[in-house]
């Protein structure tokens, strides 16, 4: 209801995900400014705990599929974690290849999947239809008002069941809207309800089926085919989380919350396939070290449902501040969806809070690391803005008039300046007029800046301006699921005058010296050691490399 229903309808041009529902509510100010910025906060730590969910859901999923093995034939069970590390190394290393191929086999296996779960409780519902009554809610409600405590914590496995809602909100993007809702409600759901309850049937009949009743409820002859079946879905649906955690990374760098990064795009027809090296082989190696460390997915499930349950909470907070600011809803319409949305958030939450001792601390940790690099790359670009601007400022107005006395010399050809600032003549560039005292005949100060949106129209990616004396300014513009491609964009925009492979690009490098005048010392180093290990922004942007030059400067923050 909440996801499939409300959520989905918080589309950024058709993307969703928690960085996409943040980006609504970015641009703006004036009065809700202190409401956007507490979204802001709220959609960062929200990305950052979809990375724990990233290195748990290949460790839970793939071991549980594994861990089919034991009932199967007991006598394997000490094969269960290589074979699981086996596969999760398999995974991660078909990564670079991208999903394109792969994904060809997406729906069809799912699709049998989810028959083979409903054809599984068939047998079970038959031998025992009592487990139907369930249906009535009022065993629920007298479950939990009888058991009290216990009732409240069983919430903390129950709520497994529901930890995809956060995934089909990710996955608008690839899917739309309403293939996402027929397939959830005539398809997958009822195949799941039957699934539990022939679970439910078989556990009445046999008390000691509770320790695998998924397993045990297929034919003998079944279980490999069972195993292998589950493991194959597994993987898919590892895939999902994995590949979800590679566009996180590219919005979260194209909005400036992390550093430069390689970035490769695994298809010609799909921008949003996409691959990220340095966060699937830490990924890999974290999901590894999960599944060693734990050794059961019943251990692992302490740790799953903590990260996804707060995320669901600020989903729902996020979603409230869209539709009361944005879409200027009633304010007793979002209050009472409000609360209906975030008793049931919360009364997961809570419930998962038990959890933290056991393991739910993982993705926690790791939520609190991802926010501390976004937050100080954020600052630190900042300070670093506020040095260069003590070291004087020139505008480009200022700049036309240094050129007009006469004092430079001007070679021919057209060199292209990138700077973070169009209005402000690049460090580079000053550079230049001080040591040589020439410059070119024609000046592009280039400014490539990300959009809220997921994509920019092909006819609103440029705005140039003359500014006089033969310098230009130019603003180049992607949404935040694009990648820049300088090189190509301007190659194909042949009335600008700029050909990429006769012009010259010259870009700065900012040399950080911590000094401790605008941050804590150990958030200065921290930024220094990622800005020396940024991805170069010729690669970045996509620009020809035996054009383009870097230049360094020193920038004590």
């Amino acid at each position: 209801m909440k996801y499939l229903l409300f959520v989905v309808r918080a589309d950024n041009q058709g993307e969703g995900g928690i960085m996409a529902l943040t980006a609504l509510v970015m641009p703006g100010e004036g009065r809700d400014e202190r409401w956007r910025a507490l979204a802001v906060v709220v959609g960062i730590f929200g990305a950052a705990l979809l990375y724990g969910d990233g290195m748990i859901t290949p460790a839970i999923s793939v071991l549980s599929a594994v861990e089919g093995l034991e009932v199967v034939s007991p006598g394997l069970s000490a094969w269960v974690i290589p074979i699981t590390g086996a596969i999760l190394v398999g995974l991660f290393a078909l990564q670079a290849r991208g999903t394109e191929g792969v994904a060809r086999l997406f729906g069809p296996v799912m699709l049998v999947w989810f028959a083979v779960l409903a054809v599984l409780e068939v047998h079970q519902l038959v031998m025992d239809p009592e487990v139907l009554v369930v249906i009535w809610p009022h065993y629920a409600i007298g479950f939990l008002f009888h058991h009290a405590l216990w009732g409240f914590l069983v919430l903390g496995s129950v709520f497994l069941v529901v930890t995809g809602g956060e995934a089909l909100y990710a996955d608008l993007g690839h899917f739309g809207r309403q293939p996402i809702r027929l397939a959830w409600f005539f398809y997958v759901l009822p195949a799941l309800l039957l699934n539990y309850f022939g679970q439910g049937a078989l556990i009445l009949r046999d008390p000691a089926a509770r320790e695998s009743p998924f397993f045990l409820m297929a034919p003998a002859w079944a279980g490999y085919p069972l195993v292998f079946l589950a493991a194959l879905a597994t993987v898919i649906a590892s895939q999902a989380v994995i590949s979800g955690s590679f566009s996180l990374t590219r919005q979260a760098v194209h909005l400036g919350y992390l550093p430069r990064m390689r970035i490769v795009q695994t298809s010609s027809a799909e921008r949003g396939q996409v691959y990220v090296p340095i966060v699937n082989w830490t990924l890999m190696v974290l999901t590894l070290a999960l599944v060693v460390g734990f050794r059961s997915s019943s251990s692992l499930a302490g740790a799953y449902g903590v990260g996804v349950s707060t995320d669901m909470v600020f989903t729902t907070v996020l979603f409230s501040l869209i539709a009361w600011h944005l879409w200027r809803w009633p304010v007793w319409s979002v209050g009472a969806m409000f609360a209906v949305f975030m008793t049931v958030d919360l009364a997961f939450w809570l419930t998962n809070r038990v959890k933290v001792p056991l393991g739910g601390w993982v993705p926690l940790v790791v939520a609190v690391a991802v926010c501390l690099t976004m937050s100080t790359w954020k600052l630190g670009k900042a300070a670093v803005a506020r040095a260069q601007a003590q070291n004087g400022d020139v505008t480009l107005e200022a700049l036309v008039e240094m050129l007009r006395s006469g004092e430079y010399r001007r070679v021919p050809g057209t060199a292209v300046y990138l700077t973070a600032n169009p209005r402000m003549a690049p460090e580079t560039l000053l550079a230049h007029l001080r040591h040589h005292r020439t410059l070119h005949e024609r000046v592009v100060i280039c400014t490539v800046r990300t959009s809220a949106q997921p994509r920019v129209r092909y006819e609103r990616r440029i705005f140039s301006q003359s500014v006089g004396e033969g310098v230009e300014r130019l603003i180049m513009r992607y949404g935040f699921m694009e990648t820049p491609n300088l090189t190509i964009d301007l190659h194909e925009r042949p009335a600008l005058g700029i050909e990429p492979y006769e012009s010259v690009f010259f870009l700065g490098r900012e040399l950080v010296v911590p000094a401790g005048r605008y941050m804590p010392r150990w958030r200065e180093q921290l930024y220094a050691f990622m800005r020396r290990n940024t991805e170069s922004p010729v690669s970045f942007f996509c620009l020809p490399p035996e054009r383009s030059f870097e230049i360094g400067i020193f920038a004590r923050i």
